[in-house]
């Protein structure tokens, strides 16, 4: 009995504390709900509406004629206030609205938007995102007059979030240059370079944090965002888009690892195309840039005996025409060996051909003679020449240049020699085309620039001109027989198969053994510098293909093609670059030209060019016959019959060629000159299946 007892006043206590500590709960609820409610619902507002960033519009990328590069494109994603709008307006417009929205974003049924919307404004929300899909300007103008939509933010409830996208109307083109930003403020190329300009300052503006997003407040507060200054680029899109082309073919053709083109105004340093093309699993892209980066600095090669000829010519009296002995091909430097690339070597050469045949035995050479008992005067003039040094590009990443010093602990022996040939150094391919450039300029060495200028709309904020880096890096004299060896080099030498017959090519081939592992292996970097008009420079270019594979893998096959086809484009569009025409001599008409028989469009060209009258009793005839008279020419009809042998004497062999082969005659020509004087089948003859006819030239 006094267990029992025990147990129920045991079961009594703990009931009671659990009344009570229901009641407390109870109170605690009553307390913060209805006792502290106002405080705690001014804490969660102030939780929930904050300052946010309202972003700027970022500033356009323009080329040298305008032409959009980058820009910010407005995308919306659409929300509701659906509590704004009054009720007549909004029981009336419900229906056709969701209705809209169904066909338009095809996701879900009208029905779907007629009770999201609906059970909103019955719950009081005051923001709620209709669909999270991104829509373009005009589809805003559109929606912009749906029913409930028509009557505006501030009484249809209809709200634009506006979200910014980056655009580049050429597409890939240019992509590495032009760059990119992320939201971590990383990226590369001009828009990472210039994105102080670009950015413009963000406003700031109040939010609410609600369910499925945030909701601005128009409390009148917000600060307006200043957009972004436009930057005017020197890039030429047309010239951008031929190196690219031209760079594409070559490295797909040779299944090169990257390559890169740099085309640059000589005066002015306006950098005119660059281009950087990497291999990927997708093919050929702009994934870094070569032309500028770390990536891209490699031992030059054979391009840079530019740089070793100017500091022999400026450290002695060398001449074009003195004489260098290259041996058989082989020279021993302490423990290494030199060759050259002809077997059994090229025995003497003048100091022109070493250049021209790029001799690699007859620069080192050169370079041994003349500095082995100074190697420091000889690294003097590479810095004098600015080769030690960074050109202050506009972009960020330029690479540092690598030369060597004669006090450095890895100076050996063979350093001077290896260095004359453009080894145990380092150079991107915008620093040694400044020097081939400042060659083209006089000696002037000029800094190169990607951006002209930065503005807001016409207004232009800021102009980059051109920084002379150096007044004259060398001589008239030395200036003078370089250029006469890099005419040399494409008359002459290595470069001969882009030698062009309507103005002159001057530059300079080379081929660097890749190292791997510390060892030089069999992969090449090919290059290919220079400029034109020789006579009248009016571009610099460098070309780099680095690894080709297959045969014929020197510079001259694989890159300088590359700089003839860009070149050939650059001058065919340029006009001042032509070399004006003769006047054209007025001919004597007492000495007619002679002229037989042909095409009577053809005749009639070539006399109206000439000068020389010409009558004709019809023009419906597309062969005539020509009787010279005193001071003119008379046409008369040659037919072509079909089924008979035509009359092709007096006629090119081109034009009897021609019409015979339509008349389905098998031909056959004897002689060796121009005009058909004689044919074996006399005209007007029918023509039977599988005839034969010999015409014979004089």
């Amino acid at each position: 009995m006094n267990i029992k007892k025990s147990i129920v006043v045991r079961v009594r206590v703990a009931f009671l504390f659990i009344c009570l500590f229901a009641c407390a709960i109870v109170y605690k609820i009553v307390q913060i709900q209805f006792l502290d409610g106002s405080k705690w619902k001014q804490i969660s507002k102030e939780r929930r509406i904050r300052y946010q960033p309202v972003l700027a519009t970022r500033g356009n990328i323009y080329s040298d004629n305008e032409s959009i590069l980058a820009t910010s494109l407005p995308f919306y994603r659409v929300a509701f206030d659906p509590t704004i709008a009054e009720a007549g307006a909004f029981n009336t417009g419900i229906d056709s609205l969701s209705m809209l929205l169904s066909r338009f974003y095809r996701d879900q049924s009208p029905e779907y938007y007629r009770r999201k919307i609906k059970n909103a404004r019955h719950a009081g929300r005051r923001y709620i995102r209709l669909n999270s899909r991104q829509i373009n300007y005009q589809d805003k103008k559109m929606m912009s007059r749906w029913p409930i939509f028509r009557a505006g933010k501030n009484k249809g409830g209809v709200i634009f979030e506006k979200v910014e996208k980056r655009f580049k109307p050429f597409g890939l083109l240019a992509e590495r240059t032009i760059g990119f930003i992320n939201e971590d403020k990383n990226g590369a190329g001009l828009e990472f370079s210039f994105n102080g300009d670009l950015a413009g300052t963000d406003g700031e503006a109040l939010f609410e944090r609600i369910a499925g997003g945030n909701k601005p407040i128009y409390d009148g507060t917000e600060v307006a965002p200043q957009n972004g200054y436009d930057i005017k680029t020197t890039l030429d899109i047309n010239l951008q888009d031929v190196a690219e082309n031209a760079l594409y073919k070559a490295l797909v053709e040779k299944n090169a690892d990257y390559g890169c083109v740099i085309l640059m105004e000589v005066k002015t340093g306006e950098i005119k195309a660059m281009v950087n093309l990497g291999k990927t699993k997708g093919g050929y892209i702009e994934d870094y840039n070569y032309a500028v980066g770390n990536q891209g600095r490699t031992e030059p090669g054979s391009t840079f005996k530019l740089a070793s000829m100017m500091a022999l010519f400026e450290h002695t009296d060398q001449q074009l025409e003195d004489t260098v002995d290259t041996g058989n091909g082989s020279y021993r430097i302490r423990n290494t060996t030199m060759t050259d690339v002809k077997i059994g070597g090229y025995g003497k050469l003048t100091t022109l051909e070493v250049f021209e045949k790029s001799s690699n035995i007859g620069i080192a050479k050169l370079i041994q003679e003349n500095f082995g008992d100074d190697p420091q005067a000889f690294v003097g003039y590479l810095n004098k020449f600015g080769l030690g040094s960074t050109l202050g590009f506009q972009m960020d990443g330029e690479a540092r240049p690598y030369i060597k010093n004669p006090q450095d602990k890895n100076w050996y022996g063979t350093t001077l020699t290896s260095m004359s040939i453009g080894y145990e150094m380092k150079l991107s391919p915008l620093q040694t085309l400044a020097l081939y450039n400042a060659v083209a300029n006089n000696g002037v060495k000029v800094q190169p620039i990607i951006v002209k200028e930065i503005r807001r709309a016409d207004q232009v904020i800021q102009t980059f001109q051109t920084r002379v880096l150096n007044e004259k890096i060398a001589s008239d004299a030395t200036l003078k027989k370089v250029r006469t060896m890099l005419e040399g080099v494409v008359q002459n030498g290595t470069a001969r198969n882009v030698k062009s017959a309507d103005y002159k090519i001057a530059g300079k081939t080379g081929t660097a053994r890749k190292v791997k592992d510390g060892k030089y292996v069999r992969l090449y970097s090919t290059s290919f510098a220079g400029y034109f008009p020789a006579d009248n420079p009016k571009y610099s270019c460098i070309v780099i293909i680095d690894s080709p594979r297959g045969v014929n893998v020197y510079g001259g096959d694989v890159a300088a093609p590359v700089f003839k086809e860009l070149a050939d484009k650059a001058y065919a569009r340029d006009l001042a670059m032509h070399q004006p025409l003769h006047a054209r001599v007025v001919p004597n008409k007492d000495s007619l030209p002679l002229l037989k028989a042909g095409s009577f469009d053809d005749l009639s060209l070539i006399c109206n060019q000439i000068g020389i009258s010409h009558q004709t009793a019809t023009t419906d005839e597309e062969w005539v016959r020509v009787t010279p008279q005193r001071r003119s020419f008379k046409f008369e009809p040659n037919p072509i019959m079909g089924g008979q042998v035509p009359d092709v004497t007096g006629m090119t062999l081109r034009d009897a060629l021609y019409i015979l082969g339509n008349q389905h005659l098998k031909v056959s020509v004897e002689g060796a000159g121009k005009r058909v004087v004689k044919q074996s089948v006399q005209p007007g003859a029918e023509i039977e299946k599988g005839s034969k006819i010999t015409i014979i030239l004089s």
